[in-house]
């Protein structure tokens, strides 16, 4: 089963034409570290099923499920989509019993995506972060090269301030565990990059 999430406003425009498919209302949401362009694209999705709960605004999709929405991709053995009230969503990826739910963005004006695994993923629209827990690991990625990695029970990554935190502790958990990461080097500031700015050079006094 392959369907296009659309804007709100696309959608009576789309019956008209009698499109055959699942369509739902979802709104683009605001992205600031994240790749912007991202809250213009309509959210398509995979999955073997998919069931539309309209009075709860939930849509569940099931089976291989794969999402993307322009660099956002997720893929899990179960999604649950939630419109909220704001008209941003909140998607919960969930994994089967043989692996873990995948999350990867692109940061905006970077060649650098985040990316990551984990019992659970979740993407909350209204406060922009992306929340992995159980198992949880995520990476900075340089073109195709990894390079920072966290790992724990509990990571959460804000895309509006670019912060995240690690846990060893999962939620309602009684005991907790060691984080670990690897944080590589940054590259060292060059004298371009230091220059001080030119001086203005002093305009000379013309007298009458």
């Amino acid at each position: 089963m392959q369907a296009i999430f659309v804007p709100n406003e696309s959608v009576s425009k789309l019956k008209s034409r009698c499109v055959v498919g699942l369509l739902l209302c979802l709104a683009g949401t605001a992205m600031v570290h994240a790749e912007k362009a991202d809250r213009q694209q309509p959210l398509n999705f995979a999955a073997d099923a998919a069931k539309v709960d309209e009075a709860r605004k939930l849509n569940i999709l099931t089976g291989n499920v794969e999402i993307s929405k322009g660099t956002m991709v997720v893929q899990a053995d179960r999604v649950e989509v939630r419109q909220n009230a704001d008209g941003t969503q909140t998607a919960t990826a969930f994994a089967g019993p043989k692996g873990r739910a995948y999350f990867r963005q692109k940061r905006e004006g970077l060649d650098e995506f985040i990316e990551g695994e984990a019992d659970t993923v979740v993407y909350d629209g209204r406060e922009d972060t992306v929340q992995f827990q159980g198992r949880a690991v995520m990476r900075r990625l340089k073109g195709q090269s990894p390079s920072d990695e966290v790992a724990g029970q509990l990571i959460t990554y804000d895309n509006k301030t670019n912060v995240f935190q690690v846990a060893g502790k999962a939620p309602g958990a009684t005991t907790s565990g060691r984080v670990r990461g690897v944080i590589a080097p940054r590259a060292a500031e060059t004298k371009a990059d230091s220059k001080p700015e030119p001086k203005a050079e002093p305009k000379a006094e013309v007298r009458p």
